[in-house]
C-alpha cells in the first residue's frame, strides 16, 4: 500500500482509513486520486461526491468495442480528474519571439549531432527550461505549494522541473533536477535520455517525483494554444504549442519573426493574474534574449 501511495504521490497523512481500526487501504489510497470512495475515507480531497455522468447502452446505437486503457493512463487521469476538482485554474497567454534563440539553438545542435564520443539533440525545451528557472526565481510563488492548512505556501529552493513525455501508453511526466545547475548541453543530454527511456517504459517512480513546475510543450504536433492542467501540488505549469513565423512591426516595418506560444496555467489561490502576466512576460524576454540568464 505504501509502494502504491508513493507511486501516485498521494500523502498518507492526509488520508482517513476505512480499514480496520482505521487502517488506510489500498482503496483509499486509490480513491483520493478521484472517483467514488470508501465511506469515511475521504476526509482531505474535494470532489469526491460528484456522481459520475451516467452512461446509455451504446450497443443500442451500433456495434461497439470496448478498449482497456493503458497502464499508465489509469493512473494518470485520476490524479488529472483530482487536480482540476481541486485547483481553480486560470490559463495566461503569451507569445515570445524566439528568432534568435533558434538561430542559436540550431548551432548547438548541429555541434551535438556532430559529437564524436555521444552525439546528442538540442532542442528548444532546454532553453525553456533555464527560462523556466529564470522566471521561478524572479517569482518564488510559482515554485511553491499550498500548505495543507491552505494558509501558506512552501516555498521550495531548489528547481525540479518536470517535462511531458509522449509514449505509446500515455503521458508521463520526468523530472529533471537541479536545472538552475546544469547548462544547455547537460539538461539536453539527460532530457534525450529520460525521454527514451520513459518511451520504453523503464523510468522509475522516483524518476517522476519531487517536481516544482512543469512543462507541456506540443511544439512538434501543432496547435496555437490550449489549457494544460496544473500537475498539482505544483502550482503552475507551461504549455508550449508550435512556434510560426509572423510579421512583426519594428517601427519601421514588418519584418518576418518566429513566434513561441506559451500557455500559463496556475493556481488561482496562489497565483493572481497580474503575477502571471508578469511570469510569462519574464519567461518570453529570457527566451527572447538569452543573455539575461547570466543576470
Amino acid at each position: 500500500m505504501r509502494r502504491l501511495a508513493r507511486a501516485l504521490d498521494v500523502d498518507l497523512t492526509l488520508l482517513k482509513g476505512s480499514g480496520e481500526h482505521g487502517r488506510v487501504t489500498k482503496d483509499d489510497v486509490k480513491a483520493a486520486l478521484g472517483g467514488a470512495a470508501p465511506a469515511g475515507a475521504m476526509a482531505a480531497t474535494g470532489g469526491a461526491g460528484i456522481p459520475d455522468v451516467p452512461l446509455p447502452d451504446f450497443s443500442k446505437f451500433g456495434a461497439t468495442t470496448l478498449v482497456p486503457m493503458s497502464r499508465i493512463k489509469r493512473i494518470s487521469g485520476p490524479h488529472l480528474h483530482l487536480s482540476w476538482l481541486n485547483v481553480p485554474h486560470v490559463t495566461q497567454n503569451d507569445e515570445a519571439d524566439v528568432t534568435d534563440t533558434e538561430a542559436f539553438r540550431k548551432e548547438l545542435d548541429d555541434a551535438a549531432r556532430n559529437d564524436k564520443k555521444a552525439p546528442y539533440r538540442v532542442s528548444l525545451l532546454p532553453f525553456l527550461m533555464k527560462a523556466a528557472v529564470s522566471a521561478l526565481k524572479a517569482f518564488p510563488d510559482f515554485n511553491s505549494s499550498l500548505a495543507a492548512s491552505k494558509d501558506a505556501l512552501i516555498h521550495k529552493h531548489y528547481y525540479h522541473i518536470g517535462v511531458a513525455v509522449d509514449t505509446p501508453d500515455g503521458l508521463v511526466v520526468p523530472v529533471i533536477r537541479d536545472c538552475d545547475r546544469k547548462g544547455i548541453a547537460e539538461i539536453s543530454r539527460e532530457l534525450g535520455e529520460i525521454s527514451a527511456r520513459a518511451r520504453a517504459g523503464k523510468l522509475k517512480g522516483e524518476e517522476m517525483q519531487g517536481g516544482t513546475f512543469s512543462i507541456s510543450s506540443l511544439g512538434g504536433i501543432g496547435g496555437t494554444s490550449f489549457t494544460p492542467i496544473v500537475n498539482a501540488p505544483e502550482v503552475a505549469i507551461l504549455g508550449v504549442a508550435r512556434a510560426k513565423m509572423a510579421p512583426v512591426w519594428d517601427g519601421k516595418a514588418f519584418q518576418p519573426r518566429l513566434m513561441l506560444p506559451l500557455c500559463l496555467s496556475y493556481d488561482h489561490r496562489v497565483i493572481d493574474g497580474a503575477s502571471g502576466a508578469r511570469f510569462t512576460r519574464h519567461l518570453a524576454g529570457t527566451m527572447e534574449d538569452l543573455r539575461r540568464l547570466a543576470l
